[in-house]
């Protein structure tokens, strides 16, 4: 399911159920949460660890991807929503392009680019061994192809590759000839790799058959332990999400963009606020924290060496 991330990643040798915790968190605030100031948390912190994580290929999906939809969904947004009070212009049809909209359409992209932006981080940490740690017990079928199924489309991307520079040295490329070579060359190389995964699949089931599975009593071999360190981060994070999910019962996440733009106070103190804002930043840095804590205690363990 994950690919090989470019760096060690201390916070992804944390528990599973760590790891999951954090992320149901972080993007479950993410999605309900449209507060300005929760939206520019979530994306910066959201960002920063995907391009940690990832490196180069996540500078090329934002540029490629990431980038064109915060501007398309941006522009989009205003030019069919116009709702609000606040008109900035009319449009060319005479609908008036407002202020509110606007706002709305950019609050909306960043908070479906954060998500994806989380998501892959997610990708990159929870490997199929984790998933199948965590659901191994409680559905250990449904775990099972679920963890199958996400390893086994990478693999099939990288063997199609594999078969297509085969092809390719022998002059049955598929971007060479006319376009009836092109598709012959095509299905010769799609046939090749129905028969890889039909034979992968054969060998898979062989080797479950033989190291027991299915067979009642059958214990499962596992690497991960829950330590101190395990139980203090999932502490703080149910703690932080705790108060979070307390804040917005109070209407501090309640934010209005139409008709006119306003920030509901509720009934939580003003002066938490700060407080509130400042739990989330660094609950959603807690990867980046966590890493670069790593990085001082090796780089100072060789200084001392």
């Amino acid at each position: 399911m994950a690919v090989n991330n470019t760096k060690r990643d201390a916070f992804g040798d944390y528990h599973p159920i760590v790891n999951m915790c954090y992320f149901v968190a972080v993007i479950g605030f993410s999605m309900f949460f449209m507060h300005p100031v929760s939206l520019m948390i979530s994306f910066v912190c959201a960002f920063s660890y995907a391009l940690y994580l990832n490196g180069r290929r996540m500078m090329r999906m934002s540029l490629i991807f990431m980038l064109p939809v915060l501007l398309l969904t941006s522009v989009l947004n205003p030019l069919f929503n116009h709702q609000g009070a606040t008109i900035l212009a009319y449009l060319p049809n005479g609908n008036p392009l407002t202020l509110e909209s606007t706002m709305f359409g950019i609050a909306t992209a960043v908070m479906f680019i954060s998500v994806i932006a989380w998501f892959s981080c997610f990708n990159s940490v929870m490997t199929s061994d984790k998933f199948v740690y965590l659901l191994g017990r409680i559905i250990p079928a449904l775990s099972l192809i679920l963890s199958m199924s996400l390893r086994f489309v990478p693999r099939f991307v990288k063997q199609a590759k594999i078969i297509a520079n085969a092809q390719k040295c022998i002059g049955r490329d598929i971007g060479s000839g006319n376009i009836l070579q092109r598709a012959k060359h095509g299905i010769k190389i799609l046939s090749i790799l129905v028969t890889w995964a039909l034979e992968n699949a054969i060998e898979t089931a062989d080797s479950m058959k033989a190291r027991g599975y299915g067979i009642p009593g059958r214990t499962a071999f596992s690497i991960y332990r829950f330590n101190k360190r395990d139980s203090l981060a999932l502490l703080f994070i149910i703690a932080v999400s705790m108060l979070m999910l307390l804040g917005a019962f109070f209407e501090v996440y309640r934010f209005r963009f139409f008709p006119t733009i306003r920030h509901f106070t509720g009934d939580f103190p003003a002066v938490f606020m700060p407080v509130l804002f400042m739990l989330q930043l660094i609950l959603f840095l807690l990867p980046l924290i966590v890493n670069v804590k790593e990085e001082l205690s090796w780089t100072l363990t060789q200084s001392k060496i």
